[in-house]
This record gives structure tokens, sequence and C-alpha cells, in this order.
């Protein structure tokens, strides 16, 4: 029938055609950000296992392990795991030096002061073909539950 007027569909009651056009363009980005992000590309621990300090020290202890504090030099040498190899992720040589130090057929145990860096350390480290385990609470965690500690200056 000709004359009459097409079917609309309004997602807010009076709204004009141009504001509804615009209101499904805001819905649009919004369901492809959270299909984005339910696909992996929000996910901070993706790939790798956060544990807090009593596991992240039987996982040190059970041997075949390489304890990587990123840290700064100055946070290193006020304290650290035993053992522990400074890496600073926040050096743009990072994956450089991961490279030259680290072995890809044993797990990387890696802490920060208080799990923040790490992790973005460890996002580094998966994608480069490590096999990564996160201290999630960091230095601050393991420190407070008095775990070994040394103080030595970074080689």
């Amino acid at each position: 029938k000709g004359g009459e007027a097409p079917l609309t569909v309004s997602i807010v009651d009076g709204a004009s055609r141009k504001e509804n056009i615009w209101l499904m363009g805001k819905l649009k980005i919004a369901l492809l950000s959270l299909l984005a992000c339910a696909l992996g590309a929000c996910a901070k621990g993706e790939g790798f296992k956060s544990v807090d300090a009593n596991e992240f020290e039987k996982i040190i202890r059970s041997g075949d392990v390489q304890i990587v504090d990123v840290r700064r030099a100055e946070e290193f040498a006020e304290g650290h795991i035993p053992g522990a190899l400074l890496l600073d992720v926040t050096h743009e040589d990072f994956r450089g030096k991961a490279a030259s130090a680290l072995n890809r057929k044993k797990i990387v145990a890696v802490y920060c002061r208080s799990g923040k860096r790490s992790v973005t350390a460890a996002n580094i480290l998966v994608k480069e073909g490590y096999k990564v385990v996160n201290l999630r609470g960091g230095w601050l965690e393991w420190s407070a539950k008095g775990k070994p500690s040394e103080r030595t200056a970074p080689m």
C-alpha cells in the first residue's frame, strides 16, 4: 500500500531519526569494544599464571626456574629475591636483554614492586615464547610475608 509510512523503531522514545542514528553508532562502538575485550585484547594475564608469594616461593624452589626482577636498578639494590636477575621492563632494550639472558625452555618467574610492571613484562615474555609465572603482589607481598631476600648491587 503505497501511502503508508515505513515502520521505524526508535531506541529512545521521542528521539529524532538523526538522534537514533547517532545512538546506534555509539551502541555499535560499545558492542565492538566489548567484543574486543572478550576476545582477549583487554586481557592482562593471558598466557601466564599470577600467584601469591607462597606459591611463587614453591615454584622458584622447585628447581629449573629463572627468577627475574623487572624493577629499576635502585629498587633491586634495596632488596630482591635471592638469585634474581635484574631486567628492567621500562628499558627500551628489555626484549633484547631477555632474549640474551633467558632460556625459553625454562620457566621465567617475574616480579616487580607491586605486581603491575611484572604483568607488563609477563605479557611481553609470553609473546616472545617464554613460559611465565608472575608474583601477583610483587616485592611488597614477598617482603611482608618475611620471604628470603638479599641486598646486592645489580650485575
